[in-house]
Formats: structure tokens, C-alpha cells, sequence
């Protein structure tokens, strides 16, 4: 462990000592949010992102561990372990470097080599290796056995094994590896015949790029072309100049010898060493662009994950449609389905009057406080209806994402939830709830269906798996859930809980009635002190006996925020209600071997906002009511919009039409951006101007330029 922490630190340029105290956390069992939260002393202060990357950093360490082990064991087996050769297998930690030193010694399928090797030609491809044979050819008679029939077939055998032995020399590989690394271009082409099925690949059917200057969205959907049978794809360097180098290290003089390596070489470069470096090659600049991928996907996902809840209201929901109509649901504040029904005020069936008429009587019936409406099909046409409607009170109308409200609906979770009713009741209740809190149902959801990636299903599926998680962990335990309505789903997702404890506090919940108090978890089967200690301090319980237990101080600290109500001469909920009390304490005066400044600002912060909600509140919003299609766009127009996407590239734009809008990385801003997360964020409503319309291919391109 003592190497790993050195390695560590120095890639991440963190100290050993946080390294150290984050690894022994880890092991003990500590979940990232728990350590990030109340273990800043042991840490310094690290954040969920540089615990995660520590982690991750030391399981590719073990990975790489277990690595060498086989390795050695393999090597050992041959009889072919020296000590110089075990200890630099040791101290290797680059994959690449590693691989390079077992090949030589890698057991191998039957190669051109190894067959020259059985007929006893080893010798003379040494010969020729030397380069100081004048005459190969005499030499090489000398080798006429084992079933060979001339000299060439000789030189031939002798010339595959001294291609294998340059293919297998580091410094060779380094070499081609480099030139790869610098100058490697990356090129796509149309599979004949194919030109028509591969339509959407259009800009990639005669495709050249140098590679470090292909972007991860370009690479990532060239390599789907390439995966789909539609485009072949090639990446290579400048072969004359990788033959080249390979010469100079190798050619020695400058006869019969030297010309039989320099034709070995030709052969090494093209059937060994290039399509081996180019697969590597592939293979690395695969995973950097699904590691961008994933990292847009996962920031994408936490602000659509932290978007703003309208709170505990009693919402209607509504799945809006045409010919079907649209299905119509009403819950209270906890999220529970009231009543649902069937309305359809739009064409074909138009029955506009009755459906008025049941909305009003709905809103009234159920005490309805806000509307919500999905944003699929006939969503604008819904939300028109019912803002032209009038209500006996003023009601707050939202237009809802519905990404991922059929996957809810038609899972095993939402059979869970409501077995007695069909997939569009599910979801229009997904899309009520959704606006009451999006992050408690949006955990219902795989997070890969949400809608809000790029090429999220070319990419490495168990990296973006554990990335989606952690960040669906991250975000709940960020906002904290309510212990006496979470469902088990959202529970799951708590610090040190699972799927298994979850199910036990909700069937608890079921039995002995709502939690009164944070110790009564000890009551939970299956509740051991180490999970309480992870899982505690992300728990809220509104209006419980103590007032602690709805905020975000741990249990393990409440004697400090007792001994201070006592030290001033009040209590604990005297000292949260006053904000004078607040300010007349010393922090310096609780600090102690194991509680520091950032434990106690922590503490104060909470005091003073109590069981806060991170997330910013819900706000209306409108699209322009005269966009109804593309065809009402005109270039120069200048319109509300949601953004509803972000790829590295840009991002897109809901306009309350079928098609999105996308906004160019260059038209973000009047200065240079690499990333549009500097200007922009999911669901955020922004203005934008319309730059231009492909009606062809459906495509609108926008810019926030020019709009004061």
C-alpha cells in the first residue's frame, strides 16, 4: 500500500498523508459521501471528485498488481525468471511498458516464427541478425533439415523469426509507439455498397484527421460506423518514417545479412508491429474519448439530478397525447395517486368541453396547487389548453421533461409502486413527481435512459455504470432524503444503506409507524453501528424531538452542538432559532484531537439553515406561442428555450417544437470556451437567436451571441 500511496500522490498532486487517511477510510468500509462530508480532518478537506479519483487510481493499481503476479507466475514456469527480470516487472506501473516486457515470454499460438524456431533456424536468424556474414546464403545450407527444401525456405524461416524478435524488442516498440503517440492520423471510409444505410455517417465517408486533435464525439461515432459494418476505419502513421527508425536501429552494415534484415523489418512493421500499435493505439484513444464521454454524461446527469423541486405540493399530472387523449393524475403532497382519468381535448375526438370541465372540477376536488405536463406529444397544445382555463385559485402550469418516464413506467420498480394500474397512469404519476422532486424520482430510472448523454452506449458499459452510480450516490447524499417518506428506491442510493437495509427501514417504516428519531435505525434489522455511522448523517426526520435529526449534523457530533447550548445557557432549539446565540461562540474553544475547523464550520452552517435544500426552487417557464413547428422559424428570430442536453460540442435547446436546437461550442459566448458547462447548465432557460435552418436534415443551429 506504502507504493500506491507515492503513486498516488504524485499523479494526483495530493500528499501521501491524504492518500493514506482517504485508502484507510475506504478499507474500513467509509463510502465516498460519508468521508467527503464528515471526515474533512483525516482528508484535508477532499472533495467526492478527489476521493473518487484516489479510488480509482487504487483499484487500477490492483488491477495492474494482480497483472504482474500472473506475469511472474508465467515467466517462473518457463524457467526464464531472473532477479533483474522480476524486480523490473515490480517496479513497472505502465501497462503498456509491462505487456512489452512479458511478450517475449508470452505463451503464443503457433506463429511463422515458432515454426522456423521447430525446424531448428534460430541459429541462422542470429546469423543474420549480426549482419556480419558475407555469405548468408552458404551459411544458411548448412540448415537443409527437418523438411525444408532450399536455401530460400531457409532464409525465409530464418527471416520470420528475426521479424518476431523485433516485434518483441521494447525499443522497437517504443519507437512505433511514439511516432503513433505524435503523428498517428485517424481515417474513415464508406463501405462500398453501403452508402445509403450508412446515410447518418455521411460526414465521415472519406474522413482523415490526425488523431490527438479528434475530438471524443467524432472518434466515439466513427467508431459505432465502424462497429455497424458501415465504415472502415484505419489509424496510422507515417509508415515510410516508422520503417525508417526501425532501420536505423537495427541495420548494422551493409551486406547480404543487412539486406535479409531490412526485408525482415518491412515484415516485422506491417504484419506484427503496426497492426499490434494500432490496435493499442485504437484501444487508448477509445477509452479517452468514453472517459469525456462519461464525464460529460455524469455532469449532465448531476444537474439534471439537482434541478429545482417545487417542494410538497399537491400537483396534477398530466401524459399528454392526441388520439388517445391525454392521461390525467392527482397526487397529494407525499407523491401518493389520488384519482386519475382520461381526458381529450384535442383532435380527433375534441371533446374540449367535458375535459375543461373535468380539469376544474379535478383542481377543486383535490385541492390541486400546480400542474405539471410532459413535453412529448401534443405538450404545447396541452399546456395551452389548460393556461386558458380558469381556475377557482391561481395555479403555478410547468412543462416536464418526460426522458425516461416510459422506462419508469413500464419497469419493476413502478409494477412495485402501482401493480394495479397500466404504464400511462405510471406515467403521468412519474411526471407529477418530477416536479415535485426530480432527483427522488429520477432514481427510479436506469440513469443511461435519461436521455441527457453523448454515444452513452458506445462507450465502456461497467465505467459508465460505476460513474452514473456514484454520481447518483453523490447527488442524493448531497441533498439528504426524508427518512419517513424516501421510498426504498431512493434509500438504496444513501451512504452505507444497499438495496437489502433500504427494504428493511421502508418495511419497518410499514409496521411500527414514522421514525421519531435517528437512533430508532438501531432498531432496523440488519442496522449494524458502522452502517448507522455512514448512513445517519444524510437521514432527515422533519419536526422529530430533536432538532438535530432534520439537519445534516452527524450524531456522532450532537454533544458538541449540546455542550454549546449549554456552555450559553439555552438549549439545543433555542440556539438553532437564534442567531445571536450563534454569533457569541468561540469555535476554537470546541476544537479537539479529532474535531478541527472544518467539522465545526460545518456544524454552524447547518445551525443556521437547518435541513437546507441545496437545489434552487422551480420556476414557470413558456416557449414562444406562435413556434409550433420548423416551419414557423425564421433566421434572426429570437426565442425562449430549455436546455435539454450537453455534449463537448454544444449544447441543445428545447424551442417547444419536435426539433432541438443546438448551440455551437464557437456561438456560447463572445470569448474562447472549452466546455460548454461554463455557460450553460441542464434545464436551464436560457434566450437564444436562430443562426440558421436545415429543413433537409432537420437541423436548427442557434447562438447566444448578439442577444442583449
Amino acid at each position: 500500500m506504502k507504493n500506491y500511496q507515492l503513486l498516488i500522490s504524485t499523479a494526483l498532486n495530493i500528499t501521501e498523508r491524504q492518500v493514506e487517511s482517504t485508502l484507510n477510510l475506504l478499507n474500513e468500509g467509509a463510502t465516498i459521501p460519508f468521508i467527503s462530508r464528515y471526515r474533512k480532518e483525516m482528508t484535508g478537506g477532499l472533495d467526492e471528485v478527489q476521493i473518487g479519483n484516489i479510488k480509482e487510481r487504487y483499484d487500477k493499481l490492483c488491477e495492474i498488481t494482480k497483472r504482474k503476479e500472473t506475469i511472474i507466475n508465467t515467466i517462473e514456469e518457463q524457467n526464464k525468471l531472473t532477479p533483474e527480470l522480476k524486480k523490473r516487472i515490480e517496479e513497472t506501473w505502465e501497462s503498456s511498458t509491462l505487456e512489452d516486457i512479458y511478450l517475449p515470454y508470452k505463451p503464443k499460438r503457433k506463429t511463422k516464427a515458432e515454426i522456423a524456431r521447430q525446424k531448428g533456424l534460430e541459429p541462422l536468424a542470429i546469423t543474420l541478425m549480426m549482419q556480419r556474414e558475407n555469405n548468408p546464403e552458404e551459411k544458411a545450407a548448412q540448415f537443409l533439415k527437418n523438411g525444408l527444401k532450399d536455401i530460400n525456405e531457409a532464409i525465409k524461416g530464418a527471416q520470420d523469426i528475426v521479424a518476431e524478435m523485433v516485434n518483441e524488442d521494447e525499443q522497437a516498440r517504443n519507437t512505433v509507439r511514439n511516432l503513433f503517440g505524435r503523428q498517428a492520423v485517424i481515417s474513415s471510409k464508406v463501405i462500398k455498397g453501403k452508402e445509403e444505410e450508412a446515410i447518418k455517417y455521411r460526414d465521415y465517408f472519406d474522413f482523415s484527421e490526425p488523431l490527438k486533435r479528434c475530438s471524443s464525439h467524432r472518434l466515439l461515432a466513427i467508431r459505432r460506423g465502424e462497429s455497424e459494418g458501415l465504415l472502415k476505419v484505419s489509424i496510422s502513421p507515417d509508415d515510410e518514417e516508422c520503417v525508417g527508425r526501425l532501420e536505423r536501429m537495427f541495420i548494422r552494415s551493409n551486406n547480404a545479412c543487412a539486406r535479409y534484415v531490412a526485408e525482415a523489418l518491412q515484415d516485422a512493421y506491417k504484419r506484427l508491429l503496426k497492426p499490434s500499435i494500432e490496435t493499442e493505439t485504437g484501444n487508448l484513444s477509445k477509452e479517452k474519448a468514453d472517459d469525456e464521454a462519461i464525464r460529460v454524461f455524469t455532469e449532465n446527469l448531476k444537474q439534471l439530478l439537482l434541478a429545482a423541486p417545487l417542494g410538497q405540493k399537491r400537483v396534477l399530472g398530466i401524459d399528454p397525447g392526441f388520439r388517445t387523449g391525454c392521461k390525467v393524475v392527482c397526487l397529494d403532497a407525499q407523491g401518493n395517486l389520488l384519482h386519475n382519468e382520461n381526458i381529450y381535448p384535442h383532435p380527433p375526438v375534441n371533446k374540449t368541453g367535458e375535459a375543461a370541465s373535468k380539469i376544474r372540477k379535478m383542481v377543486e376536488a383535490y385541492n390541486i396547487e400546480a400542474i405539471a405536463i410532459g413535453n412529448g406529444t401534443a405538450s404545447r397544445e396541452t399546456e395551452e389548453f389548460i393556461t386558458n382555463q380558469q381556475f377557482d385559485r391561481k395555479l403555478q402550469v410547468f412543462v416536464v421533461s418526460e426522458q425516461g418516464a416510459s422506462i419508469y413506467s413500464a419497469s419493476k420498480v413502478a409494477r412495485d409502486e402501482f401493480p394495479d394500474y397500466d404504464v400511462t397512469v405510471r406515467g403521468a404519476v412519474s411526471i407529477g413527481r418530477r416536479l415535485m422532486d426530480p432527483l427522488a424520482e429520477l432514481v427510479k430510472i436506469d440513469a443511461k435512459s435519461i436521455g441527457v448523454g453523448q454515444y452513452q452506449h458506445d462507450v465502456d458499459q461497467t465505467k459508465l455504470k460505476k460513474a452514473l452510480d456514484q454520481t447518483v450516490e453523490n447527488c442524493v447524499n448531497l441533498v439528504g432524503v426524508n427518512l419517513n417518506t424516501a421510498s426504498s428506491h431512493l434509500l438504496t442510493y444513501i451512504s452505507g444503506l444497499g438495496p437489502q437495509l433500504a427494504l428493511n427501514i421502508t418495511n419497518y417504516r410499514a409496521e411500527n409507524g414514522a421514525f421519531a428519531s435517528r437512533k430508532e435505525l438501531m432498531k432496523v434489522p440488519r442496522m449494524g453501528a458502522k452502517a448507522f455511522e455512514q448512513c445517519a448523517g444524510f437521514l432527515r426526520i422533519p419536526n422529530a424531538k430533536n432538532p438535530l435529526d432534520n439537519t445534516a449534523v452527524h450524531p456522532e457530533s450532537y454533544h458538541i452542538v449540546e455542550k454549546m447550548a449549554k456552555d450559553l445557557g439555552c438549549t439545543v432549539a433555542e440556539l438553532i432559532a437564534n442567531k445571536e446565540l450563534r454569533g457569541r461562540i468561540d469555535l476554537k474553544q470546541y476544537i479537539t484531537s479529532t474535531v478541527g475547523l472544518p467539522t465545526l464550520n460545518d456544524i454552524m452552517q447547518e445551525l443556521d439553515k437547518p435541513g437546507r435544500d441545496p437545489r434552487e426552487t422551480a420556476k414557470v417557464f413558456e416557449f414562444d406561442r406562435s413556434i409550433r413547428t420548423l416551419d414557423d422559424l425564421r433566421e434572426g428570430m429570437i426565442l425562449p428555450g430549455i436546455v435539454g442536453n450537453i455534449t463537448n460540442f454544444g449544447a441543445f435547446v428545447d424551442l417547444g417544437i419536435k426539433e432541438n436546437g443546438l448551440i455551437h461550442l464557437s456561438q456560447m459566448a463572445d470569448r474562447y470556451i472549452s466546455d460548454p458547462s461554463e455557460v450553460v447548465s441542464i434545464h436551464q432557460h436560457i434566450t437564444v437567436k436562430v443562426l440558421s435552418i436545415d429543413k433537409e436534415r432537420k437541423r436548427i443551429q442557434l447562438t447566444l451571441k448578439g442577444i442583449e
